[in-house]
């Protein structure tokens, strides 16, 4: 390889490291074919405080601050595995209503049926409603409007 194929690679990744915290993605995988026996591989990876994640080991979340939870409620309390726990199916942008401005699909307290729109997540310009999975009532909002989410991230709790 030669050194203008070295710095072409430099430039290449610096680039890639700047994609991933301008959409805030917490990583990316990029095969680069420069002919039939060479290519780079290149998988950049963001470190985050709020998603812990192992091969091996179930993804952990840490509690997000919100105004509306009930104060009595555990700061430990892990919501990903609350039994009535709303998980995002994909990786995108969480929005709370159908346009700027507009009512919130659910709030806190809000009773829903199953299959009720609970939220919209926005990945690749397609917006994906969220249906609640069963009838009940929304106990806690995990998520803001506008947030970036991870598949499996805890959206909501509907008991």
């Amino acid at each position: 390889m030669s050194k203008q194929s070295s710095d072409a690679d430099v430039a290449f990744i610096s680039a890639l490291a700047e994609l991933l915290n301008k959409n805030e993605l917490t990583e990316i995988s990029v095969k680069r074919e420069y002919g039939e026996a060479d290519s780079l591989n290149v998988r950049v990876v963001k470190q985050s405080t709020v998603v812990q994640m192992a091969q091996s080991a179930p993804v952990q979340y840490a509690a997000a601050p919100m105004a509306a939870a009930p104060a009595a409620a555990a700061v430990s309390e892990d919501p990903a595995q609350h039994p009535g726990a709303v998980t995002s199916p994909m990786v995108g942008t969480c929005y709370m209503a159908a346009e700027p401005g507009a009512s919130p699909f659910v709030t806190v307290g809000s009773a829903v049926t199953e299959g009720q729109t609970v939220l919209i997540i926005e990945a690749m310009k397609t917006m994906n409603h969220i249906p609640a999975p069963r009838a009940g009532t929304v106990k806690r909002i995990l998520v803001s409007d506008g947030t970036a989410v991870e598949f499996g991230a805890p959206l909501l709790i509907i008991e």
